[in-house]
């Protein structure tokens, strides 16, 4: 059964989105998927750059992905008030 068409993932960001944040979907060699959310750094020759919150660089092939989109920028403090006392 198929999925109603609102529920198919899509990759609905480009090249012109570099220096926006993104949440991709990408199929990992081993068959399961894996998000990387960060701020698209570069997009050439196939591969995207994307700069994750701990500043590494994640390198994801543009055949790889599954679904893609513009997410908003992180709230100041999210990741602190994640902490536990």
């Amino acid at each position: 059964m198929e999925p109603p068409p609102a529920a198919r993932p899509s990759v609905s960001v480009s090249a012109a989105d570099t220096g926006r944040r993104v949440s991709v979907r990408r199929r990992l060699p081993s068959g399961w998927l894996g998000d990387v959310v960060g701020v698209l750094e570069f997009w050439r020759d196939g591969v995207l750059g994307i700069r994750r919150r701990d500043g590494s660089v994640t390198e994801v092939t543009e055949a790889s992905l599954v679904a893609g989109r513009v997410v908003p920028e992180a709230a100041p403090g999210t990741r602190a008030t994640r902490r536990r006392a």
